[in-house]
C-alpha cells in the first residue's frame, strides 16, 4: 500500500491523529507517513492512518517498513532472512519482494488514528 511522506516529527506536524501524543518522545530519525485510499476502510492499518517510522532502526522479521519502488513510498511486510529482508505487500497484489537493509527507508514505529467520536 502506498504512503505519503508527511515530514519530520521533530517538525512538530499538526494533524488531529497526532493530538495527545509527545512527539519529543521519538528520535530524531523519525519522520511521519499517512496511509493511501488504497488502504481501505478495514483492518489494522486505514486510509488516513499516521505512521511514524524510524529510518534508522534495522527492519527485523515481522516490522511493518517503509520501501521506496518505482518512485513511491510503500508500506511492506518484512520476513527477514540473514542480511537480506524479503517484503510482502500490506495490500493489493501478493506478489513479495527481496530487498536489503539498505534499501528500506525506515521501520514503523507508531501508529495514529484519527478518533470520531
Amino acid at each position: 500500500m502506498r504512503v505519503n511522506y508527511l515530514g519530520p516529527v521533530c517538525m512538530g506536524i499538526d494533524h488531529p491523529a497526532l493530538r495527545g501524543y509527545d512527539l519529543t518522545a521519538f528520535k530524531a530519525s523519525c519522520y511521519v507517513v499517512e496511509v493511501s485510499e488504497d488502504a481501505g476502510v478495514g483492518g489494522p492499518l486505514i486510509e488516513g492512518d499516521l505512521l511514524v517510522v524510524d529510518e534508522q532502526k534495522p527492519a527485523q522479521h515481522a516490522d511493518l517498513v517503509v520501501v521506496e519502488v518505482e518512485g513511491e513510498q510503500r508500506l511492506f511486510n518484512s520476513h527477514r532472512i540473514g542480511g537480506r529482508v524479503r517484503l510482502m505487500p500490506t495490500a493489493g497484489p501478493r506478489e513479495s519482494i527481496w530487498a536489503r537493509q539498505s534499501d528500506l527507508r525506515g521501520v514503523v514505529v507508531s501508529q495514529a488514528r484519527v478518533v470520531v467520536a
